[in-house]
């Protein structure tokens, strides 16, 4: 089954300024999981064992976004077990 393209988002609005650099890389990995982790629903992925690396990275490369590191990878693994 074809993963959709990505839906037209919301209004973005600025990120607040004087955060450290590292609360704007988590929250922008947190985004992109969640987005993954979306894709991988949608396309019949339900149970994070079958989100290898591979499987993510290949989902990122369909929808449009940058390959994940490993630690993206294992925080939408992270999100799909905690839906259940």
């Amino acid at each position: 089954m074809p993963v959709p393209a990505a839906a037209p988002s919301v209004v973005k609005r600025p990120l607040p300024p004087g955060r450290p650099r590292e609360w704007y890389v988590t929250h922008n990995r947190r985004l992109k999981a969640m987005r993954l982790a979306i894709a991988l629903l949608d396309s019949g992925v339900y149970v994070p064992n079958q989100a290898r690396n591979e499987t993510i990275r290949s989902t990122a490369e369909r929808i449009g976004i940058h390959p994940p590191s490993d630690t993206t990878c294992h925080m939408v693994r992270a999100l799909m077990r905690y839906s259940r």
